[in-house]
């Protein structure tokens, strides 16, 4: 038993005369977190079931879900959100009486659910376009058939209070479609001093001087007339603001026009046509790519395209790609705040197309996902 402890005794003395040994730990990198996108999705309706939807896309995880978040909504046909996502603004694109109305919702951001807080009459028959203000307090809406734009105060608490509504009048030289105003979309220029208002009936863009601290808040500034029978749609700025980019949508026209302290003037006129097109047209939509170095127009009728525009070393716009939409009826598309990809959304075929872009050329190529979803007429990108 003694010898015993002795060996005992020996061994513990070795171990704690021996080398320290240094044990190497070494630390993986961070998982790389999975890239996904969330758009709110404004449709027509003919069903209760139908409504406000919430699009979800993870290309790492090839994943593309749509699922509708608040059902019983008349024609949504356009919604957006406050930069949080947190408050939500959508029409029902609607006409008769009482016309068209403008809704507030909250939305929670776990599960996407919308509430509604607050419903008001637009002022005028099928609101078609929403926009809200720098400050996030004031909403306008342009009302197509009523030929109208209305303004509503938006409260902390996302309750509406009407401040004016201003009607358009004359008209231009389309019987048809040009017999009266029909405003298509109201616009804040990137100071948000102003408000560009874009109407097909009367072949105009209204500018209105923006002053919230007035009872009402728009004062007209000028009319600006674009080429009889083109019928301004939709419209956006240039990265640097000096530039407004107009979709025509009955030439299938995209105009350019410098625009310093709320005066424009026409810089370049393209088509949006492959050459030898024959058929209906539909201009629709007009976005910039995240980055600013392209501009996207959607085109309708029997086209059916997306045409990709950039510039050139003098700072001229230049067609670089004519490409189909991969739907029918592209009302409207958006891009991802990474300008990685496009959602195409087809009102006839009934589905959202996604392609993926080029960063230096931003030329697009299809991918497979599609999402089936009725009638889809409005992306708005939540904020990544």
């Amino acid at each position: 038993m003694k010898s015993s402890h002795l060996l005992t005794a020996a061994i513990a003395l070795a171990a704690c005369s021996s080398p320290k040994q240094e044990t190497q730990v070494t630390t993986l990198p961070e998982p790389t977190p999975i890239r996904s996108y969330e758009f709110l999705v404004g449709t027509y309706t003919d069903s209760i079931h139908q409504g406000i939807n919430h699009l979800y896309f993870s290309p790492a995880e090839n994943l593309l879900t749509v699922e509708t978040i608040a059902a019983g909504i008349a024609n949504p046909s356009f919604v957006i959100a406050t930069r949080d996502g947190k408050r939500v603004f959508s029409l029902e694109e609607e006409s008769g009486v009482p016309g068209g109305q403008v809704l507030s919702f909250t939305r929670n951001p776990e599960d996407n659910s919308l509430t509604l807080i607050d419903q008001k009459e637009s002022g005028g028959d099928h609101p078609c376009h929403i926009s809200i203000s720098p400050n996030e307090d004031y909403v306008i809406l342009g009302n197509y058939t009523g030929g109208s734009l209305s303004i509503f105060k938006v409260s902390s608490e996302g309750k509406l209070e009407h401040a004016q509504t201003i009607k358009h009048k004359g008209k231009s030289i389309n019987p048809e479609r040009q017999e009266k105003p029909h405003v298509h979309s109201t616009t804040f220029d990137p100071e948000g001093k102003r408000v560009l208002v874009a109407d097909l009936g009367t072949d105009k863009i209204y500018v209105y001087d923006f002053d919230p601290s007035k009872a009402q808040p728009l004062s007209l500034f000028e009319e600006f007339p674009v080429t009889p029978g083109d019928g301004p749609r939709h419209l956006t700025f240039s990265a640097d603001g000096k530039e407004v980019l107009v979709v025509e949508e009955m030439a299938a026209v995209m105009d350019v026009f410098a625009y310093e302290n709320g005066k424009m003037s026409p810089k370049q006129r393209l088509s949006l046509l492959s050459e030898g097109f024959e058929g209906k047209v539909g201009a629709a939509e007009i976005r910039l790519s995240p980055d600013g170095k392209q501009v996207y127009v959607s085109n309708r009728g029997d086209a059916n395209t997306i045409s990709v525009f950039g510039k050139n070393a003098s700072g001229t716009y230049v067609l670089v790609q004519n490409i189909s939409s991969g739907g029918l009826m592209p009302r409207n598309f958006n891009l991802t705040g990474d300008g990685k990809y496009l959602l195409s959304a087809h009102q006839a075929s009934n589905d959202i197309v996604i392609f993926e872009r080029d960063s230096i050329t931003g030329k697009l190529t299809q991918t497979p996902w599609k999402a089936e979803l009725y009638k889809p007429v409005y992306l708005f990108r939540l904020e990544d």
